[in-house]
């Protein structure tokens, strides 16, 4: 695993992964929001999410926190002709709104995931699925009324019954500190982070021997990430992005190693 990791864990890997877009900004603020819309619009085809970022990132203009601390009728008017499969304008608009407002209370996004994580946890699922109940909630208390079926699915939580693949990969992405992740949050630890299941992952996982489950959820995603952490305790998710683009791959070369490995952990 440590040869794979050494070979593909480098950023001219990264395209074209959502976290592409991240790495075009320096302040926080603006890192925090592009990685959040970035890993919550990553659903669909590689090419098709690489346009709707190009596309939203495009609208928002070069300075991302700027546009969210705006935020306001005039900016949604711009946004409400944008499309990404099923999530509309008005979807990103109601996420945009909600940002805005966690701004103006808490400062930042990683303040307010704090405001409901508990270091006694297990892992992060319970912090995950407070950080999505208050923004919806959040919502609730804004309009009185419930939030639509656009935004529940780009805050879906473990409580969803998926795996919260994409919230699980925004983690990764702020949490983890090596040549591809950020390590922009540095009051996470990153032995509580989950797995960012999808059927990449799934895919290699089943041929490792890591999960035996037919369908991808955050119990599959348990299962793994506990699967990985008897190999990095500290840090479970250490070989997600490598094991992604190998599960991409249509290179032999890329299969027969992973297959090398099953003969240790299979």
């Amino acid at each position: 695993m440590e040869k794979l990791y050494r070979g593909y864990n480098h950023k001219k890997f990264i395209p074209p992964d959502p976290l592409q877009f991240v790495y075009k900004y320096r302040r926080k603020a603006d890192i925090e929001i592009v990685a959040f819309l970035a890993s919550a619009l990553a659903y669909g085809r590689v090419g098709q999410i690489e346009k709707s970022l190009n596309n939203l990132f495009g609208l928002m203009g070069p300075e991302p926190y700027e546009f969210v601390r705006n935020f306001g009728t005039k900016k949604r008017k711009k946004l409400l002709d944008f499309k990404h499969r099923f999530t509309a304008g008005e979807d990103i608009c109601d996420l945009l709104e909600l940002l805005k407002l966690v701004y103006e209370k808490k400062g930042s996004i990683e303040k307010h995931f704090l405001s409901g994580y508990n270091k006694t946890d297990d892992n992060i699922i319970p912090a995950l699925g407070r950080f999505c109940d208050s923004l919806l909630n959040m919502y609730t208390a804004t309009h009185k009324a419930v939030p639509g079926r656009g935004l529940k699915y780009l805050l879906a939580g473990p409580a969803s019954g998926g795996a919260a693949k994409r919230l699980n990969l925004f983690l990764r992405w702020m949490v983890r500190d090596d040549n591809v992740d950020l390590g922009l949050w540095k009051s996470v630890d990153k032995a509580k982070l989950i797995v960012p299941m999808d059927v990449h992952i799934f895919r290699v996982s089943r041929m490792l021997g890591f999960c035996r489950r037919k369908n991808i959820s955050i119990k599959t995603a348990v299962e793994v990430t506990d699967r990985f952490a008897q190999i990095e305790p500290q840090d479970p998710v250490k070989y997600d992005f490598t094991l992604c683009r190998i599960g991409m791959s249509k290179n032999s070369e890329d299969w027969n190693m992973i297959k090398s490995c099953i003969g240790g952990h299979g």
